[in-house]
């Protein structure tokens, strides 16, 4: 949750994430229409869907437990080394080398003064020799408060950092369009492309903004039903036309 997405935002979505889902089986066993329903909100679905997946692996695989081998957490779905590295280090205690944009912030602050574009490279040398063995958990906890006070006393140094990705604008972005999509099929199952469009064109045109094409409502439809969120009936390959496909979520 906390990634892309402030922690002022995340802690009531944890609140009642944890009480509907307590444990990785009661996760892997939930519906895929239960978990979005209580994302709604936190965007970048693509994570709650992979947070499904990797409960059902761990499920499947490890018991029910979360495992704690950095190799085994990288097999994850939704799961890259700066995740990997932070759950060794904060679930388990485990020294490992956790680069994330606040660490960054600290290291190009004090060791990169007046340089840009530094790769991560030159930082995990540094991240390396300074990790605490014995206690990398708080270690951490102390880097990830300073670098987000430097944040706000100072321009954001990971701007420097080579690896630095400034947030596209959501609002009229494919991304809230999607979002929007997927909110409209959650909320009305079984509805057809056209009303589908409909809707989402009545907020489109409430926000101000153009309406959005029935070819282009479709295809980013049909991306979603790809990426494993939405199911067609009939699917997506069956020769009927498209009036007469409906929509729903993918469970």
């Amino acid at each position: 949750m906390l990634q892309q997405t402030q922690v002022v935002r995340v802690r009531a979505y944890w609140e009642r994430w944890t009480t509907a889902f307590p444990t990785v089986d009661a996760l892997a066993a939930a519906s895929t229409t239960d978990v979005l329903e209580l994302w709604q909100g936190l965007g970048y679905h693509r994570r709650a869907l992979a947070l499904k997946q990797t409960a059902a692996t761990c499920a499947d695989r490890y018991g029910g437990q979360v495992p704690r081998c950095y190799t085994d957490l990288l097999g994850l779905p939704g799961i890259g080394p700066a995740t990997a590295a932070g759950v060794c280090v904060f679930a388990y205690g485990q020294p490992q080398v956790y680069l994330e944009t606040n660490v960054r912030t600290v290291l190009l602050h004090h060791f990169f003064e007046g340089r840009d574009r530094v790769p991560d490279r030159e930082l995990v040398p540094l991240v390396e020799a300074t990790c605490d063995a014995a206690d990398p958990r708080g270690w951490y906890y102390a880097l990830l408060d300073y670098g987000s006070h430097l944040k706000g006393i100072l321009p954001n140094p990971s701007r420097r950092s080579r690896h630095h990705v400034r947030q596209s604008n959501f609002e009229g972005s494919v991304r809230q369009k999607r979002a929007e999509l997927l909110r409209l099929v959650l909320a009305c199952p079984g509805r057809g492309t056209d009303g589908i469009a409909a809707s989402l064109n009545d907020l489109e045109r409430t926000a101000g903004r153009p309406a959005t094409g029935i070819d282009e409502v479709a295809s980013l439809l049909k991306a979603l039903a790809r990426e494993g969120f939405l199911a067609r009936t009939p699917p997506c390959d069956a020769p009927p036309a498209e009036a007469e496909a409906t929509w729903h979520l993918a469970d």
